[in-house]
């Protein structure tokens, strides 16, 4: 494929309460065994996108440690490479801390790359989908540019502060606005974008002459009526997680695989970094239903409907429903969690009852003890 792959990162109204304070959304755990970027890089590298840019708006350390050189991604560093590109200058403000500025400021790499195409997307929308699909009917339309988006009657729950269109009956993008969830049905813009290499480069510039503030979709919005943006629709499953109660909903609904089986499809591997471990154990008396659980687990007590990442260790007593237990975190005996979210590496055993819900669940902070 004949494209950059940028990955850009989320805007400000994304924010995961607690996970998002160590690292940055994209270096997120997700179902014991991914990062929440693996799915758009996975999307990239399966469609053929062998040059990929990765944009990191904060606290890169993790994101750099997951990511590597890329070659766990099928990248291969004779005819492809993967860069984790951010603004190496400090920002006197974070409102100056946007894609915008962070394309300015590693223009270089973007205009010596030789592809004509750009596939810009961030990393907090999840979906399979394979992008030759979408380029080719931006060549046969003659867009300027394509943007992918979804239908949703969920609006009003989900996909909160998100971009949605517009779309007339020939898939025209006739205006772009904010998900203030004022009603249910809604087109709701994936901010991946398909243009011309030298288009993107042209906007990018223009947003920052025309405003220091100015994110890409920004300009976006300004050139609605003297741009050519097509839609191309995206059906099934797709999802945003911009706050923790959309990464506790999105993490649980995936436990079923009949949803799991709109995002995991045959043919189409979702990469990550692997780690080898021993398998789970599950000790005498214990019982585990309706959950995901990784590699390396302990498992003492009871675990009902929850995601249970690598070498976790639960207790004798202890009983987990509808939680997410983050990597090397410790449930100690008769440790009562619901709906909770446990960062790894904490340690809960002095407290016997921790109870949340599905829209507000209780958070323990990485390497806490309590």
């Amino acid at each position: 494929m004949k494209a950059l792959g940028i990955i850009n990162f989320e805007d400000n109204t994304a924010i995961i309460e607690g996970l998002g304070e160590e690292r940055p959304i994209p270096a997120i755990a997700f179902l014991a065994r991914y990062r929440i970027i693996d799915f758009v890089l996975s999307n990239m590298t399966n469609s053929g996108i062998d040059n990929v840019q990765v944009y990191c708006k904060e606290k890169p350390r993790n994101l750099i440690e997951h990511l590597g050189t890329g070659s766990h991604y099928n990248i291969n560093s004779k005819r492809g490479k993967l860069r984790i590109l951010y603004g190496e200058k400090s920002f006197s403000s974070p409102v100056y801390n946007h894609d915008i500025a962070n394309f300015m400021l590693n223009m270089q790499y973007i205009e010596e790359d030789t592809n004509p195409y750009v596939v810009v997307a961030p990393s907090y929308f999840i979906y399979s989908l394979d992008y030759n699909e979408v380029l080719k009917q931006h060549i046969d339309t003659g867009a300027d540019i394509t943007m992918l988006y979804t239908n949703t009657s969920e609006a009003k729950t989900s996909f909160l502060g998100c971009d949605v269109v517009t779309v007339d009956k020939e898939k025209n993008i006739t205006a772009i606005d904010k998900n203030r969830g004022n009603t249910k049905t809604k087109s709701v813009s994936l901010e991946c974008y398909v243009m011309s290499k030298k288009l993107f480069i042209e906007l990018v510039k223009k947003a920052a002459a025309t405003s220091s503030l100015y994110w890409f979709k920004d300009i976006l919005k300004d050139s609605v009526g003297e741009l050519d943006i097509k839609g191309y629709p995206i059906r099934g499953f797709v999802e945003c997680i911009n706050s923790l109660e959309q990464y506790y909903k999105i993490s649980m609904a995936l436990r079923d695989r009949g949803t799991a089986n709109g995002l995991f499809k045959p043919g189409w591997p979702i990469y990550t970094q692997t780690n080898d471990s021993s398998p789970s154990l599950y000790v005498e008396g214990s019982s585990v239903k309706g959950s995901v659980v990784g590699n390396g687990a302990v498992i003492e007590g009871t675990v009902i409907n929850s995601i249970i990442s690598r070498n976790v260790t639960i207790k004798k007593g202890a009983v987990v429903k509808d939680s997410i237990v983050l990597q090397d975190s410790y449930i100690g005996e008769n440790a009562k969690l619901d709906h909770v979210v446990v960062d790894k590496y904490a340690i809960i055993h002095h407290v016997k009852e921790l109870k949340g819900t599905a829209e507000e669940p209780v958070y323990v902070k990485r390497r806490d003890r309590i």
